[in-house]
């Protein structure tokens, strides 16, 4: 897999039927290794090593609906009164961060209400704090800290 710009990581690895799995540390299970589920595997353990967000507060590829749309985030980190915290979208490393990308982590957000967005393709991240008022996002120089408010 590609060398992505997180630092570097221990990951649980294992073969079957020649597909790699990579162990995910929160949904507690082996998942195929696919290149944007190697950047997923980074931000999670960038979030849980170097940032110190509590595991209990992460969740992972959860389903949610928009108009009536099943689509899945990628990470969400909550608050402890279960309120969003942060809003990850991930994508392979291949991948340009666009404007639609922007626009795909707006929507799952109007649903959401999360305080902070990421986007991340690995090697390029973005990260946002919204203002719900003006109805836009601030552009942050790095995620700010677990409910450092």
């Amino acid at each position: 897999m590609q060398k992505l710009n997180f630092p570097s990581y221990s990951f649980r690895f294992k073969n079957s039927e020649n597909k790699v799995s990579i162990f995910d540390d929160i949904r507690k299970k082996f998942i195929i290794l696919t290149p944007e589920e190697w950047v997923r595997q980074h931000t999670v353990q960038y979030l849980l090593q170097d940032k110190n967000y509590p595991k209990s507060y992460l969740n992972v590829e959860k389903l949610i609906s928009i108009n009536d749309i099943h689509k899945r985030y990628d990470i969400v980190v909550f608050k402890p009164n279960g309120d969003l915290f942060l809003l990850i979208e991930c994508k392979a490393p291949e991948v340009k961060i666009s404007q639609a990308t922007f626009d795909q982590i707006a929507r799952y957000n109007l649903k959401l209400n999360a305080q902070y967005l990421m986007v991340t393709n690995g090697v390029n991240h973005y990260f946002c704090q919204m203002d719900f008022e003006k109805e836009q996002y601030v552009f942050l120089e790095k995620l700010p800290n677990f409910l450092n408010d």
